[in-house]
């Protein structure tokens, strides 16, 4: 998969931030180099052992990147040009074409070919292979896959950061790389092709501070802060909704006790405390009880409105 030109969106933002970053050093740079190479490069065989790389990308900073490593940390200077098809809303892909001999020098640096005695060059892995022993080279491997292949949705709709791997290879190096760096990824395949992936929150955030996008995390929290408020006020407002309800059903049973009991004894019956807040409740059924002891006299406490208010419904269940 070649990296996408995501625009405003936050998978956009996050390969804009990323793409401005510092080279790092020189081993650093070559392994965002050998990602870069693994997600978005070809290999086209021009026989008598000619080889030439060729890069197909569609985010125009990485793109741009990816001619200053090569720039800087080989020493090559890559031709580049952009087709456009009218598909898709006439989508630009940006192809970066390395010469027969910046392409050796390419080839050689991630010992993919190697030089035999008579001085030309032989295939030596289908797979860029350099070492990825450091921590920091980790880091710029996955920067790297992630700017020619990775995707990270909007933290306002889900959680979910991926990797689309060509080859099994790449995916099997991401999902170790990840391991490695105590963020382990799963996989699954996705039209014959193997996907490596982060879902939850924390991941996702701690791979993105990883690969040095520090600017996105922060985002991304604050996004997650208002995202878990609005869930927040959302269960809030659902809860009263429920007890506004149970409150209205148990009043009009309340109300309900109360006319039973005076069409059946009167409430002339009832002790002068009972009698007042029997009445108050048949004439007052959607009050709560708070605002049924403020129009006692003397004013009542919940607590005694409630108390009350059981006494008439035992005295009418009494009556049934």
């Amino acid at each position: 998969m070649k990296g996408r030109e995501d625009g405003p969106t936050f998978s956009g933002r996050v390969k804009e931030e990323l793409v401005r970053l510092p080279m790092g050093k020189s081993c650093c740079q070559l392994s965002e180099i050998q990602a870069m190479t693994q997600t978005s490069g070809h290999l086209s065989f021009r026989g008598r052992g000619r080889i030439l790389v060729q890069y197909r990308m569609e985010n125009t900073g990485a793109v741009r990147r990816l001619f200053q490593l090569l720039k800087t940390r080989l020493g090559v200077s890559p031709s580049l040009h952009y087709t456009q098809t009218r598909k898709l809303g006439g989508r630009r892909t940006w192809v970066l074409t390395l010469g027969e001999e910046d392409s050796r020098a390419l080839l050689l640096a991630l010992h993919m070919i190697e030089t035999d005695e008579d001085g030309g060059t032989t295939m030596k892995r289908t797979v860029p292979r350099h070492p990825l022993t450091r921590q920091c080279c980790r880091r710029a491997f996955l920067r790297g896959a992630f700017l020619g292949a990775g995707t990270v949705s909007n933290p306002e709709k889900g959680y979910h950061l991926e990797w689309n791997a060509e080859d099994d290879r790449l995916a099997e190096t991401l999902v170790r790389l990840t391991e490695k760096s105590d963020i382990p990824a799963k996989t699954f395949v996705r039209r014959g092709r193997q996907v490596v992936y982060l879902k939850e929150a924390d991941r996702i955030a701690g791979m993105l501070a990883l690969m040095g996008a520090s600017g996105s995390v922060l985002e991304m929290e604050n996004i997650r802060i208002k995202r878990q408020t609005r869930l927040r006020a959302a269960r809030a407002a659902n809860c009263d909704e429920h007890n506004s309800e149970k409150m209205l059903d148990a009043a009009m049973r309340q109300a309900e006790a109360c006319r039973n009991i005076s069409l059946q004894v009167g409430l002339f019956t009832l002790p002068p405390a009972l009698r007042e807040i029997a009445r108050a409740r048949m004439e007052h059924p959607e009050m709560s009880l708070t605002e049924l002891g403020e129009m006692m006299e003397p004013k009542l406490s919940k607590s005694a409105v409630n108390h009350r208010l059981r006494r008439l419904m035992e005295i009418a269940e009494g009556l049934e």
